[in-house]
């Protein structure tokens, strides 16, 4: 029998179900017999419960869970001989005018929209591109150095200057008074840093040891300390010790505590250039990655099903609250965390899955086992052991299913980028590493 299905309204739909009361109410007292050979009840042996007891006890909940069984057998077995993609689950409910013998059920759902992607040819997008310099290795190679610079102690004479390292007593006070946060003793701290107030910096360079300052520092409007942020607070620093940084120099030494096998400067700035490389190919992958998505948008028509979007949004809150969990804030659980800051982007990536997904089909850019295990390979080289790496990632399904959804939007990105009307960009390396990945 055809199942008709009558549109509510864009994706809605709704379906009306029909059971006969025998074949529930058989299941119900099949389900019951089983039930009374195990069940356990004071003043009957196990097994001997009569049937009636046993019905009395649980006939409710058995009759609640066969219907649940029943709607939702019919319901699935309707939805496939429509040929309908359900999205969500269903709202089900019982109608009250059921001939006799029987039961109905209206169930009203969402289908999966038809989506249209418009012409690509007509998109344009921007593809960036960064060249790894040798002025970019010799800036990694100071970091590298920095991250490794040792400290000794300046003559008594010697007044402090960027890059030394200072231990201070300071106490701050507004008005007279002190505030929280506004004392510390044996804090330290690397002049020209920028993790102190520029007018504190600049009251301490100079400074020698043993010396006292007092000095007037206005704390910015947007400071992260509430209670003192846009007022003005008088400090006495004394500084206690200075020490210069020394850092290391580019040597065999060097090159040999940076775990390179050779020992040579030569080798050092391979492997540097190297692992920059691999690190500018993400982030340019990532970024025109996310400049393809867009353009995908912008080119495509659909309507967004209620139910996916919700459950984007469940997820999203459920994260949020994990993240407080994490972080260890009281009652997080709790917290009221209202769904719709979440809802531009739960609609965001909802839309972009259902695009990305019609385009996948229709232009066969499923991943394919070998791209799977280059990915793999590739993540897996920058590692001591990649073999170690490559065998943890097919060691599971989900970690497996990630590369893939990996592969999938490299595909499609790819895909798009052949398309389109591509505009190359070449972008410095600074400006790619300063900005954040998408």
């Amino acid at each position: 029998m055809a199942v008709n299905v009558e549109t509510l309204e864009k994706l809605e739909r709704k379906i009306t179900l029909t059971l006969p009361v025998t074949a529930i109410q058989s299941e119900v007292d099949s389900r019951l017999k089983r039930l009374a050979r195990t069940v356990k009840m004071d003043g009957f042996r196990p097994g001997k419960v009569p049937l009636n007891v046993v019905a009395q006890r649980y006939g409710y909940s058995v009759q609640y869970e066969v219907l649940n069984d029943k709607v939702g057998q019919a319901f699935a077995s309707a939805a496939n001989e429509a040929q309908l993609r359900v999205a969500g689950q269903p709202r089900i409910t019982e109608k009250d005018d059921a001939p006799e013998g029987e039961m109905t059920f209206d169930a009203v759902f969402e289908v999966y929209p038809e989506v249209k992607i418009g012409d690509l040819s007509a998109a344009e997008v921007e593809k960036l591109s960064t060249e790894v310099t040798d002025a970019a290795v010799d800036k990694t190679l100071e970091i590298l150095r920095m991250q490794r610079r040792t400290f000794a102690q300046r003559a008594q004479d010697a007044a402090a200057q960027d890059g030394d390292r200072v231990t201070v007593d300071f106490e701050g006070k507004i008005d007279g008074e002190p505030f929280g946060g506004g004392k510390a003793e044996g804090f330290q701290f690397l002049v020209g840093e920028g993790r102190m107030l520029k007018e504190f910096e600049d009251a301490v360079r100079g400074m020698k040891s043993g010396e006292s300052k007092t000095f007037p520092l206005a704390f910015p409007a947007d400071y992260h300390g509430k209670d003192v942020a846009g007022k003005q607070a008088d400090f006495l620093v004394t500084v206690k010790k200075i020490e210069a940084a020394h850092l290391p120099e580019v040597n065999e030494a060097l090159a040999k505590s940076l775990g390179i096998a050779e020992g040579t400067v030569e080798a050092l700035r391979i492997d540097i250039k190297k692992n920059l490389e691999r690190e500018v190919k993400f982030r340019l992958l990532s970024r025109n990655k996310n400049a393809v998505m867009e353009a995908l948008l912008s080119k495509a028509e659909l309507d967004l099903p209620n139910a996916s979007v919700q459950a984007e949004l469940e997820r999203m809150v459920e994260n949020a609250r994990a993240d407080l969990r994490q972080r260890g804030i009281k009652d997080a659980d709790k917290a009221p965390i209202p769904e719709d800051m979440f809802r531009p982007q739960a609609e965001r990536r909802v839309r972009l899955g259902l695009v990305v997904a019609e385009l996948v089909r229709a232009n066969n850019l499923q991943a394919k086992p070998e791209q799977i295990k280059a990915h793999v390979e590739d993540l897996a080289s920058s590692y001591e052991k990649p073999a170690d790496v490559v065998r943890w990632y097919f060691g599971n399904n989900q970690r497996l299913a990630e590369v893939e959804a990996m592969v999938i939007e490299n595909n499609v990105t790819d895909f798009v980028l052949g398309q389109a009307k591509v505009v190359d960009k070449a972008v410095s390396f600074d400006e790619l590493m300063g900005q954040q990945q998408g």
